[in-house]
């Protein structure tokens, strides 16, 4: 195919040299099979953005507090997927409370941070940065690459954008396209193979871009090829004001893909968005919650015996009263999952109270750090300290 026309193909469908630039091909990534240390770990960071109400999530139903707050939003007891000690999953979770049962789920309730900003941006920035005083420019997992060697394939994202994360001081993770590719009329796959082909005479940067077309033709391939279910949901949105990101079960498609294949890569980006529920927040939260528990549940039964460990956070929760609207504002504290191979499932952290509150939002009992200083040391195998400024707090939960 001549340049011209591969250049028009480019621009009709809306993707430029400078973007794919920023990419790798999930090629690149499969290119390192069997390269992974099998005694190392893998982490999977699930981000839910917009502010997922814990309160709504691991439910504290025995406590009249909750009740009393929430009178026409909250759960009532029958509804509920019982933990013990007065507190139960939303109905939505039914794979995640199978899990729960089966002591491999474990929740961490009333994780935050000090002086909690309730900015999305802001707030994410914290927890993508681990550094609540003052927001640097380097996320917790790209300072670990800068420590880890600085190979981009080591720390990968399935998301349309490199979360902060992932950026670090001197290295970066990298970007992987993924999700639907949207072809001009009259382009077939045979034509989209011939454009993805190497062309004499054009620049790297066309010949990049026009490969990641054709890399996209793997990463369907590959989804097609080991999906988590059998069903393909419409998926929300992945950004806390908008955007777009492939459904979370095509993205844990691809990293179990990626992990079977024994890749070199040990942190894994993939979210979901959606959550910032000012009204109407019930039935929402709960299908949001139910994709979430879908995809999540047949990705830890797939991975099992794997050396997999997957973290779920979001931003913030959400005040503890019901706004007049039947929704929730942004609020601060809220529960953390952690499930895979060596975590000690259950409950763990003090749940925050419902009447000791500051200014109407929970008050954090688990420094975010703490968790993020598990996961360094005992799934990436590193010195918290050195990534987390000096922080010597750490929680006690993998075996």
């Amino acid at each position: 195919m001549d340049i011209i026309t591969r250049r028009r193909f480019l621009v009709a469908s809306g993707v430029t040299a400078a973007a794919a630039a920023t990419t790798l091909g999930v090629r690149e990534i499969l290119a390192t099979a069997g390269d992974r240390d099998p005694a190392a770990k893998t982490l999977v960071l699930v981000t839910l953005y917009g502010g997922n109400d814990g309160l709504n999530t691991v439910i504290p139903y025995a406590d009249p507090a909750y009740a009393t707050a929430r009178p026409d939003f909250a759960y009532q007891p029958e509804e509920l997927l019982d933990l013990g000690e007065g507190e139960a999953l939303n109905p939505g979770l039914p794979g995640l409370h199978k899990l729960f049962g089966e002591g491999r789920l474990a929740i961490v309730r009333g994780v935050g941070y000090p002086k909690p900003n309730r900015s999305h941006f802001q707030s994410m920035d914290i927890w993508q940065t681990a550094q609540p005083d003052r927001p640097g420019t380097t996320g917790w997992l790209g300072r670990w690459l800068d420590s880890a060697g600085g190979d981009p394939r080591l720390a990968i994202s399935f998301e349309p954008v490199l979360p902060p994360l992932l950026a670090g001081a001197t290295s970066a993770g990298a970007t992987v396209p993924g999700g639907d590719l949207k072809l001009p009329a009259g382009v077939t796959p045979g034509l989209l193979a011939r454009i993805g082909a190497p062309a004499a005479g054009e620049s790297p940067a066309l010949a990049r871009a026009a490969a990641c077309f054709a890399d996209l033709g793997r990463v369907r391939d590959l989804i097609a090829s080991a999906p988590l279910d059998d069903e393909d949901d419409a998926e929300t949105p992945a950004t806390a004001t908008g955007g777009a990101a492939p459904p979370l079960d095509q993205q844990l498609a691809l990293v179990a893909r990626c992990i079977e294949a024994n890749v070199a890569t040990r942190v894994y980006s993939v979210s979901l968005g959606g959550f910032d529920l000012h009204a109407d927040g019930k039935d929402a939260q709960k299908a949001l919650l139910a994709k979430l528990d879908k995809a999540l549940a047949a990705f830890a039964t797939r991975m099992t015996g794997k050396g997999v460990v997957v973290a779920v956070y979001s931003e913030f929760g959400r005040r503890v009263k019901a706004n007049a609207s039947d929704g929730t504002d942004h609020g601060t504290a809220s529960p953390m999952f952690l499930l895979g191979d060596g975590i000690d499932g259950g409950l763990h952290g003090e749940p925050s109270s419902l009447t000791d509150l500051d200014d109407g939002d929970l008050k954090f009992t688990t420094d975010f750090r703490d968790v993020y200083a598990m996961l360094l040391s005992d799934v990436l195998g590193a010195d918290p300290g050195q990534v987390l400024d000096g922080w010597k707090g750490r929680l006690d939960l993998a075996g």
